[in-house]
């Protein structure tokens, strides 16, 4: 056991072993005695620190702790090895200053305090339903100006310095605000089979360089059974613009399919020119067939083969965006609610997804090697964007876009929005224990 000495006039601690001295240390015993002498180990004079026992002692850093143990039980270097130390390196730790203050955060300087940016950040991404982040930065300056309006004006430093942040900066800063995604639905589409061989399958892509492609599918308010009756929502979406309409409609009926596409139609910014569904008897009957088909100008209208989901991608994609993560997966099983969920689809959900949330569109896909690599357009659009940017669309139009555009604001979309769920989700709760007591 090798002995420890301190330039103690009288005091001298030959006869303490390691783990006594350190339990002195800790209990305090030589804390008055050795607030101004500077260690000596038994082996060697530890000249090179500048450090007093005590600013050793009081530093709450477990490496600096662990110096203070290694210089107050004199260990020799090598036998430090057994912690992972080599003897060079250990040499150097116990005789090197010891820092006063934090070590500085190595890597670039912080550009975006989170302190400073994530109110306005998360702000408008709550608002904007949790867009993703390269569809945010597109969002941004639009939203921004709407954002200022509601509150008070933002730097015009920090507004130029928000408007540059990247994608990946922005999926840094709200990375603990990501919430995750509910369950799945269920599929309901029961393939018809009486106007199979009237409809043909579309012969390869859409054309998506024009206004007027519409696609069209149903999503199911069941829950997790297709028993019974329950509410429907269709989606109608544009191919060119990726304008989206959303209504509800009652047990699917082939009626109540035809009165919603010819509302639509009247509606809808944009003259529809072709038509195509999935294999749903909801669209695949005599109903729509004459509609569509007996008119003046022969509407092409064409279905996705059997089991091809991909057929009707683009409907797909907004069954998820436009219809689930606004009403969930709850089963829907009151006629009353019709009217509640239509009031809110043909108003404020179609002004706030179609003006204000903008989409990424698929310019072309490339086969390489075996790899199929999609590229997207550089600037996301919002469907408004597109249609004014569309030749094909009458400057009347686009004038009445525009007058539309300039009364909407979308924070207070999103809160009548919010308004008009919770009334619903009221309703449904009601209904729902009426019906309880009668059974």
């Amino acid at each position: 056991m090798e002995l420890i000495y301190c330039c103690f006039p009288v005091l001298l601690l030959e006869s303490l072993t390691d783990s006594e001295v350190c339990q002195h240390w800790i209990s305090g015993k030589f804390a008055s005695e050795l607030t101004h002498i500077k260690c000596y180990l038994g082996w060697a004079v530890d000249e090179g620190s500048g450090d007093t026992l005590t600013h050793i002692h009081g530093y709450p850093n477990h490496e600096h702790e662990f110096i203070l143990q290694a210089r107050v039980s004199g260990s020799h270097p090598r036998s430090l090895s057994a912690c992972g130390y080599h003897p060079k390196s250990a040499l150097r730790l116990l005789n090197r200053p010891l820092r006063t203050t934090p070590p500085k955060r190595s890597g670039p300087k912080v550009l975006y305090d989170p302190a400073e940016v994530l109110p306005v950040l998360k702000a408008v991404w709550l608002a904007s339903d949790q867009l993703c982040s390269k569809l945010l930065k597109a969002a941004l300056p639009e939203w921004l100006a709407h954002y200022e309006r509601r509150g008070a004006p933002l730097g015009k430093a920090f507004k130029e310095k928000l408007l540059k942040i990247s994608p990946a900066q922005i999926d840094r800063l709200l990375r603990p605000s990501r919430v995750k995604h509910p369950k799945k639905g269920i599929c309901a589409t029961r393939p018809g089979t009486i106007l199979r061989h009237e409809v043909p399958t579309r012969g390869g892509p859409p054309d998506t360089t024009r206004p007027g492609s519409v696609e069209a599918d149903t999503v199911a308010h069941c829950d997790d059974s297709t028993e019974g009756d329950y509410v429907n929502s269709l989606t109608f979406t544009e191919l060119y613009s990726g304008w989206t309409e959303n209504r509800a409609v009652w047990n699917k009926s082939a009626a109540a399919v035809r009165v919603a596409l010819q509302a639509l139609e009247k509606t809808v910014p944009y003259a529809m020119k072709d038509f195509h569904t999935d294999n749903g008897t909801e669209f695949l009957n005599w109903a729509l067939h004459k509609h569509l088909t007996r008119r003046d100008v022969k509407m092409p209208w064409t279905r996705s083969r059997a089991y091809r989901k991909n057929d009707n991608a683009h409907c797909e994609q907004k069954n998820w965006t436009h219809v689930r993560q606004l009403f969930g997966h709850d089963r829907f099983g009151h006629p009353e609610l019709v009217a509640l969920m239509n009031d809110l689809y043909a108003r404020e959900w179609s002004q706030f997804t179609n003006h204000f949330k903008p989409t990424f569109k698929l310019e072309k896909r490339e086969k390489k090697e075996g790899r199929t690599k999609r590229v997207y357009e550089k600037t996301p659009k919002t469907p408004y964007q597109r249609l004014l940017d569309s030749p094909d669309i009458p400057e009347a139009t686009k004038a009445k876009l525009r007058a539309e555009h300039a009364t909407l604001d979308p924070f207070e979309l999103k809160k009548i929005i919010e308004i008009k769920l919770k009334k619903f989700f009221t309703a449904l709760g009601n209904l729902n224990r009426e019906a309880t007591k009668l059974i």
